[in-house]
């Protein structure tokens, strides 16, 4: 059990962290200071790492989780606090994988043709989900940490 939590509190902890520290650090930084061609490129290289890491992540967290909710007894045995928590996960897998195979896919394909003002577009869209992911991101932890007690 306890392998199985740290794993999940691992997985949770660089998915939502990353996606933190790249909203609301490195997304205004870079917005500022770099012009289209290099941002674009920037954001591309960054996400290229990123995403490895949260494919990674989410394969950590759907066996981890449950893993976990097994050995507890199945999902009549759990809170409904995991319950909640067990959702928003799925939603935001969902919304990741749209995300790399949408918007991602295409801001890729913009850089390389160095369609800047293409590139751009896709960027903007990607903030925007990630924003989104990352609110359901803190929402579940807020559930996950605090839920048997708030529920």
């Amino acid at each position: 059990m306890s392998i199985a939590l740290s794993l999940h509190l691992l997985a949770a902890v660089v998915w939502v962290g990353g996606m933190f520290f790249a909203y609301v650090c490195l997304r205004p930084v870079a917005a500022n200071t770099l012009e289209p061609p290099l941002r674009l490129g920037l954001w591309c290289g960054v996400f290229e790492r990123f995403f490895k890491w949260v494919w990674l992540a989410v394969a950590l967290l759907i066996v981890s989780g449950h893993s976990m909710i097994a050995l507890y007894g199945g999902f009549s045995q759990i809170g409904p606090h995991v319950h909640i928590m067990l959702g928003i996960g799925y939603l935001m897998i969902a919304v990741f994988a749209h995300l790399f195979f949408a918007p991602y896919k295409r801001l890729k394909l913009a850089v390389t043709e160095q369609r800047w003002p293409d590139g751009a577009a896709q960027l903007t869209q990607i903030r925007k989900i990630v924003g989104f992911n990352l609110a359901l991101g803190l929402i579940t932890v807020v559930v996950a940490s605090g839920g048997r007690y708030l529920l």
